[in-house]
C-alpha cells in the first residue's frame, strides 16, 4: 500500500506546544506530514503506546529507528525529528498485533524520551518552518513536478494517481512532502527531509534527488530493454534452463555447469599444454562458463577442449634404439630386401647418436605386396614406440590433413592430428601409406598441405585448421609408402629419400612362402597340426603357374585357399589329406592361371625382347615386326598409346636412316607392322625404343635377334639411347624371364648400383649410349650385317658390368 494525501488536515490535529506524547519507534518507516499510510504494530512497547494513544486523544509520535534491528530502542536510538500522527483505524489480529491506518500532521522535534507505564514518552516540540516565496521558489517547484512527473512513467511501482494527487496541491510545502513520502529512498535520505526546516533548502535537495533517481531509471529502462530483447530471442530456451536450474538447486543437486567448468579448468591446469594453448584453453573456458548448456555453440567448444586436452603435448615414449636388434627384428620379419633394410639401420644409427630427428624422410617405393607397410611396423616395434597409419588413398581434401575449421557443427581435426591423439604420444613411427593415390580438387589439394607436414624445418611449428595453436610434429618419424613416383608432385618428393623395394626374385618368393606364409595361413585356417604340409615344388608351381605379381599377396591368397580345402577335408572326413606337392596341385587350385614367359625359344628376325613397368612390377614385351605388302606405311597394333606410337615412329625412321639401301623401292612395295602383345593391356611411354628400333633393323638386315637379351631406353632420331625409369622393377622380370644380358642406358647407371645384389648377380648388364652400341650386342653374330651400311659413324663401344655366374 503506498502512502496517500488527504485533501485536507484538520487544524485539530495540530500539536500544542511542548505537549507530552506516547513514541511510536518504526522500523525502515518515515512518515511525513499530511500523508496516510499504514503501519503494522507488533512489539510490546509500541502496541501499548498505541493503545494509550487511544486512551487519550489517539495523537501519539512517530520517529524512525537509526538501526532497525534494535529491538527495545530508547531515545539515543531514535532520530531527533519525528512526526505527529493521528489514528484513523485500527485493526487487532489473532497474533495480538496491530494494523492502523495513521495520517501525518507535523514534523516535530522530540525531547526527553522517558519510559512510562510500558511505552516511550516524547516531549513534542513543534518545528517552525521557514516560509519561502519568490521567483527562486517557483521555478524549483516547476521542475520538481516535470521531474516528477517523468519518475512517475519510469516508476511502474508507482500508479498514475499518485500523479493527480500531488500536482493538484496548492500549497508547495504540502507538496514537498508527498514527493517526498513516494520518492523510493532509504531511512537516512527521507529522515534528511524530514528534518531540514526550511522549504527552499528541501525543494532543492527533493529536485536534486529527483534528477539522479531519474537517470538511475533511465539506465533501469535500458537494461530492461536489453535484457526483453536476450529473453524474446532465447525465451523458450532460457525459460527452460531457468526452471530446470531452480528444480536441480530445490533438490539439492550441484549444478552441471559448475562442476563440468571446474573440471575443465582442474585439467587445464594440471596438463601439460604449451604456453599458446593453455591461453587459448582458458579463454574458450571462459566463453562456455557464459553459453548455455543447451547451446550448439557450448557443445563445438567442449569437443574442442576435449581435443586439446587430449593431445600428447609432451608425452612420448622412450627409444630403444639398439642397431644390431634393429637388424634382427627386420631380418625376422622380412626376407630378402637387404638394402633397403641396410638404408634403414643406418638411418636409426644416426638418429641414436645424435638424438635428433634428422632432415630426410624415408618414401618406400614399390609394387604392392612387397611389404612397404610392414617394414614400417617392424621399425617402429624395434624401436620401442607407437606405430600410427593413415591411408591417403583417394584423398581429395585438404582438410583431411590440416583439418576443418570451428565455423560449424561437426567440425574435427585432421587426420594428422586426431592420429597422434589416438597414439597418445608425440613420437610415433607414422606411416602415410599410399602417398601417391592422393587427389586435387576445389576443395583443395592436399599434397601440398602435406609440405608443411614432411618439412623438418616447418613441421616443428605445424598449424591445424581446427586446433589454431601450434603443435610440434618434429619428434614424429614419418615413413611414406607409394607405388610409384610419377603422381607425386616434384615439391613433396623433394623432402623425401626414395628406397625402391623393387619386388621378390623367384627364389626368395620361395623362402617367404616356406618360413613366413605357409606356417600363418595353416595357423590361421586351423590346420597347423596337418602333418602332410607343402612340398618345395608346390610353393614353386604356384609361383609359376597361379600368380604373377612383385609381391607375395596373390601368393599367400592361393596358400590360404589350399588351407581351407584342407581343413574341410579333415571336417568331412576326420583324416589329414596327404601333402600338396606340384604333381596334386591342380586338385587343389584348377589349372594353371598363367603361363612361365621364359625366354627359351631360338632367335628369331624380327623379335626383340623388351620391358615395361607396372604397378605391379616389371613385366618383359616381346616386340614383334613383320613386312607385308603395302604402300610403306607403319602399322601398330597391340593397344600402345600416343607416346609408344610415337616412339616407333621415331624407331622407324631411325632404321631408315641407317639401313639407307633400301629406303627406295623396297619401302613403296612394302609396309612396316609393329605388334606388342598381349593385345589386351594398354601400353605406354617411351622405354621400348631401342627395342623396337633393334626388331626393325634385325628385319630389315635379316638378322636375327638374340632371345636372352632384354633391353630397354628411349631412342631418338639420331640413335642415341635416353634414360628411363623403373629399372629395379624391369630388371627382376629380365631374370624371372631368364633373360642372361640386360641392355639399359648409361644414364641409368646410378639407378643399376641400387639393384639387390641377388638381381646383379643373375644378369649381365651392358651400358650404353647409342644403338652403334645396342645392335652387335642384340644381333647374332654381332650384327654385322646390320651395321654394315651406316657409313661415317664412329662406336664407342658398349660399357660390360661383369657379374658373377648365374646360380643352379
Amino acid at each position: 500500500m503506498t502512502p496517500s494525501t488527504p485533501d485536507r488536515v484538520p487544524a485539530a490535529d495540530a500539536p500544542p506546544p511542548s505537549s507530552r506524547l506516547p513514541l511510536l519507534p518504526l522500523r525502515d518507516v518515515v512518515v511525513f506530514p499530511y500523508m496516510v499510510t499504514p503501519l503494522l504494530v507488533g512489539r510490546a512497547a509500541s502496541v501499548a503506546a498505541v493503545e494509550a494513544a487511544m486512551e487519550r486523544d489517539k495523537r501519539l509520535c512517530v520517529a524512525a529507528q537509526r538501526e532497525p534491528d534494535t529491538e527495545e530502542p530508547g531515545g539515543d536510538d531514535l532520530f531527533a525529528v519525528g512526526t505527529v500522527i493521528r489514528v484513523l483505524q485500527i485493526i487487532r489480529t489473532p497474533d495480538e498485533t496491530l494494523k492502523i491506518l495513521v495520517e501525518g500532521a507535523a514534523r516535530v522535534r522530540l525531547e526527553g524520551v522517558t519510559q512510562a507505564d510500558g511505552f516511550l514518552e516524547a516531549t513534542a516540540i513543534p518545528m517552525r518552518e521557514e516560509p519561502a516565496d519568490g521567483p527562486e521558489i517557483e521555478a524549483l517547484s516547476r521542475s520538481i513536478k516535470d521531474r516528477f512527473k517523468e519518475y512517475v512513467r519510469l516508476n511502474k511501482r508507482l500508479p498514475d494517481e499518485v500523479l493527480l494527487s500531488v500536482l493538484n496541491l496548492d500549497e508547495i510545502g504540502r507538496m514537498a512532502d508527498s514527493i517526498s513520502a513516494y520518492i523510493l529512498g532509504k531511512v537516512p535520505l527521507k529522515q534528511e527531509l524530514l528534518a531540514e526546516p526550511s522549504l527552499a533548502n528541501r525543494l532543492a535537495r527533493i529536485n536534486q534527488i529527483l534528477a539522479g533517481e531519474l537517470d538511475i531509471l533511465e539506465i533501469e529502462q535500458r537494461i530492461d530493454g536489453e535484457v526483453q530483447s536476450a529473453v524474446q530471442r532465447n525465451q523458450r530456451e532460457f525459460y527452460l534452463n531457468e526452471q530446470l536450474r531452480a528444480i536441480r538447486k530445490e533438490l539439492g543437486y550441484t549444478s552441471d555447469e559448475d562442476s563440468e567448468i571446474e573440471d575443465y579448468t582442474t585439467r587445464i591446469e594440471q596438463s601439460e599444454l604449451s604456453p599458446e594453448a593453455l591461453e587459448v584453453a582458458r579463454r574458450e573456458v571462459s566463453r562456455l562458463e557464459r553459453m548455455s548448456v543447451m547451446s550448439p555453440e557450448a557443445t563445438v567448444v567442449r569437443n574442442y577442449l576435449d581435443t586439446l586436452l587430449a593431445l600428447p603435448w609432451k608425452r612420448k615414449s622412450r627409444d630403444k634404439i639398439d642397431p644390431a636388434h634393429v637388424q634382427t627384428r627386420l631380418d625376422a620379419d622380412h626376407f630378402g630386401l637387404e638394402k633397403v633394410k641396410e638404408r634403414i639401420v643406418e638411418f636409426l644409427a644416426v638418429y641414436k647418436l645424435t638424438r635428433r630427428p634428422q632432415g630426410t624422410i624415408l618414401c618406400l617405393v614399390g609394387p604392392p605386396g612387397v611389404g612397404k607397410t610392414s617394414l614400417g611396423r617392424s621399425i617402429a616395434e624395434s624401436m620401442g614406440r607407437k606405430f600410427v597409419r593413415i591411408s591417403l588413398g583417394g584423398v581429395r581434401d585438404e582438410s583431411e590433413i590440416r583439418g576443418h575449421r570451428r565455423t560449424y557443427i561437426g567440425s574435427k581435426p585432421g587426420r594428422i592430428i586426431e592420429s597422434l591423439r589416438k597414439a597418445g604420444t608425440r613420437n610415433p613411427v607414422f606411416l602415410l601409406d599410399e602417398i601417391d593415390k592422393m587427389g586435387a580438387d576445389f576443395r583443395g589439394d592436399p599434397a601440398a598441405a602435406l609440405l608443411e607436414v614432411l618439412d623438418p624445418e616447418q613441421n616443428s611449428t605445424f598449424s591445424d585448421h581446427y586446433l589454431e595453436v601450434e603443435f610440434d610434429l618434429s619428434q614424429v618419424m614419418f615413413i611414406t609408402t607409394a607405388n610409384s613416383l610419377h603422381s607425386i608432385p616434384p615439391a613433396l618428393e623433394d623432402r623425401m629419400e626414395i628406397i625402391r623395394l623393387p619386388g621378390y626374385l623367384e627364389h626368395e618368393k620361395l623362402v617367404i612362402a616356406e618360413r613366413f606364409l605357409a606356417p600363418r595361413q595353416m595357423k590361421r585356417n586351423g590346420v597347423a597340426r596337418w602333418p602332410g604340409g607343402f612340398k618345395q615344388s608346390a610353393f614353386q608351381a604356384v609361383i609359376d603357374g597361379y600368380t604373377r605379381e612383385a609381391g607375395v599377396r596373390g601368393l599367400e591368397r592361393e596358400i590360404a585357399g589350399i588351407c581351407r580345402k584342407v581343413a574341410r577335408h579333415h571336417a568331412e572326413h576326420g583324416k589329414w589329406p596327404a601333402a600338396v606337392t606340384a604333381a596334386n596341385l591342380e586338385k587343389y587350385l584348377g589349372i594353371p592361371k598363367y603361363r612361365r614367359r621364359v625366354m627359351d625359344r631360338q632367335p628369331e628376325i624380327g623379335v626383340v625382347v623388351g620391358l615395361a613397368w607396372t604397378t605391379v612390377g616389371g613385366e618383359i614385351l616381346e616386340v614383334e615386326v613383320n613386312a607385308v605388302p603395302g604402300a610403306g606405311k607403319i602399322t601398330i597394333t597391340g593397344n600402345l598409346k600416343d607416346v609408344m606410337k610415337e616412339s616407333a615412329e621415331t624407331a622407324l625412321s631411325y632404321a631408315r636412316g641407317l639401313c639407307r639401301e633400301m629406303s627406295g623401292d623396297w619401302f613403296k612395295k612394302n609396309q612396316i607392322h609393329i605388334h606388342v602383345p598381349e593385345g589386351a593391356v594398354p601400353k605406354d611411354g617411351p622405354s621400348a625404343g631401342i627395342a623396337m628400333a633393334t626388331a626393325i633393323v634385325s628385319l630389315l638386315r635379316g638378322v636375327p635377334a638374340r632371345a636372352d637379351v632384354a633391353m630397354t631406353g628411349e631412342v631418338t632420331l639420331r640413335g642415341r639411347v635416353l634414360p628411363i625409369g623403373g629399372l629395379p622393377e624391369k630388371a627382376v622380370a629380365a631374370v624371372r624371364a631368364g633373360c642372361q644380358h640386360l641392355i639399359i642406358p648409361r644414364e641409368n647407371e646410378k639407378d643399376y648400383q641400387e639393384l639387390a645384389p641377388e638381381i646383379r648377380r643373375g644378369l649381365t648388364v651392358h651400358l650404353v649410349e647409342t644403338m652403334d652400341e645396342v645392335l652387335p650386342l642384340a644381333l647374332v653374330d654381332g650384327g654385322k650385317r646390320a651395321t654394315a651400311g651406316r657409313a661415317g659413324t664412329g662406336t664407342r663401344g658398349s660399357r660390360k658390368v661383369k657379374s658373377p655366374a648365374r646360380p643352379n
